[in-house]
């Protein structure tokens, strides 16, 4: 285990000095681990990776277990192996296991910032304000000056949405990286896709619920019409019609009351009494 200016072995004599002092000027990453665990092994050299990757914006804190007995305990460590991170003097998150490296990436970018990243940020609040151009060049000039950073991709897809090239962000997302496969806000971007193509060739709202209120067994124009209030921000009434159309058949679209409801989960960031409510609704009516 060769240490590096962002890596080094820590003990109990320098742990307060490089993890809790240090934490205060960046975040301090601390892989608990011991030689016998396997997955330790597995997990050491992607976070050793990361950690030159990243270039000092976090720093790796190795800490044998085996050897640091009392130091483990201090930190409430049962399992290996178990990362802690560490900001401003105090552990503020942490995973157990060998998790995959997109995993990883994913825990690190809710507390490191990639100067990219501001780039993007920037990128979206011109797509916010309608400056489409200006939120291209910044997406570009994000790729080339930081190409491993997958939000990229992300930013590429929400662009091709907001100009209305559906096509054009569903192909992106045929070639999703696998380390985004599980991505929250690339599956917000499928289902807003999804819900626009529903809409796409369907009679207006209106339309849709007089037709609902002469046939409430319209299946057609349940599905439309909860398509139609998502894309107008009305997520509630959207997750009704879906559950009312669930309740009634299942079978209807390839399951597709269900996936609607996932869909606008996810268009809700996945938590909120919104979701936990209808959350309970959707798996008491499928069991």
């Amino acid at each position: 285990m060769t240490d590096s200016a962002h890596i080094a072995a820590v003990t109990a004599t320098d742990f307060e000095q490089i993890v809790i002092q240090g934490s205060f000027e960046r975040p301090v990453l601390v892989d608990f681990w011991a030689d016998w665990c396997a997955p330790c092994r597995q997990l050491m050299p992607i976070l050793s990776r990361l950690a030159e990757e990243f270039k000092g914006q976090f720093f790796l804190a190795k800490v044998d277990t085996e050897a640091e007995q009392a130091l483990a305990a201090q930190f409430g460590i049962r399992s290996l192996p178990t990362v802690q991170l560490f900001k401003n003097g105090q552990a503020v998150d942490q995973f157990m296991g060998a998790l995959p490296e997109g995993q990883i990436r994913e825990f690190l970018s809710r507390h490191i910032s990639r100067a990219s990243d501001q780039l993007l940020d920037q990128a979206r609040q011109a797509m916010a304000d309608g400056d489409l151009n200006a939120a291209s060049a910044l997406i570009e000039r994000a790729k080339q000056d930081d190409p491993d950073n997958s939000r990229v991709f992300i930013a590429q897809v929400q662009l091709k949405a907001v100009e209305g090239d559906a096509a054009g962000a569903l192909e992106l997302l045929e070639h999703t990286p696998l380390d985004l496969a599980a991505d929250p806000e690339l599956a917000a971007i499928r289902g807003r896709l999804a819900f626009s193509a529903a809409v796409a060739d369907a009679p207006a709202a209106e339309a849709l619920q007089t037709t609902l209120k002469a046939n409430p067994g319209d299946n057609d124009a349940r599905y439309q019409l909860a398509a139609h209030q998502v894309l107008a921000g009305d997520n509630e009434a959207a997750l009704e019609n879906l559950l009312t159309l669930l309740k009634r058949d299942r079978q209807y679209g390839d399951d597709a009351a269900r996936k609607g409801m996932v869909a606008i989960f996810d268009l809700l960031g996945g938590s909120g009494e919104l979701v936990s409510r209808y959350r309970a609704k959707m798996l008491s009516s499928l069991y």
